[in-house]
């Protein structure tokens, strides 16, 4: 297939390809007349990046995994050094969790105090207007009473 099928079916631009094939994650071959030419273990190892890159892997990552595929194995994680790119990543997300929940602490304390501050501060009542008699009328004055 010729790159923009390619780029059709993997969702994604001509430019981008191009841009995979210089970085030598996608291989460059090329027809007699100076055609890009792609085939379906192309359009695997695109899935492959794609989907490493929306789970937040910067593209040079996503090279172990490429490489494995490229060798022949059945999936791209299933060679050691896809392993270890999947632990680093998997320590990195563990450290910003542990980080947001720190934040998260933080957050619920500071505001736990502030809402005491604030419910320590004694606002004034407020006005309801089916309670209160409208303005320049006393009550009972004009009310039907049994006195």
């Amino acid at each position: 297939m010729r790159i923009g099928e390619l780029a059709r079916k993997a969702g994604t631009t001509t430019r981008t390809l191009r841009y995979y094939e210089a970085r030598g994650l996608l291989p460059a071959r090329r027809t007699e007349n100076g055609y890009r030419r792609y085939d379906e273990e192309d359009l695997r190892l695109l899935h492959q990046i794609r989907l490493l890159q929306d789970f937040g892997f910067e593209l040079e990552e996503t090279r172990p995994f490429v490489d494995c595929l490229r060798a022949g194995h059945p999936s791209g994680d299933s060679c050691p050094a896809s392993l270890d790119v999947y632990r680093r990543k998997l320590a990195e997300l563990d450290a910003v969790i542990g980080r947001l929940e720190q934040v998260r602490g933080q957050m619920s304390a500071q505001l736990t105090r502030a809402e005491l501050e604030a419910s320590a501060v004694s606002p004034p009542p407020a006005r309801c207007e089916l309670t209160q008699p409208p303005e320049g009328r006393e009550r009972g004055a004009d009310d039907d009473t049994d006195e």
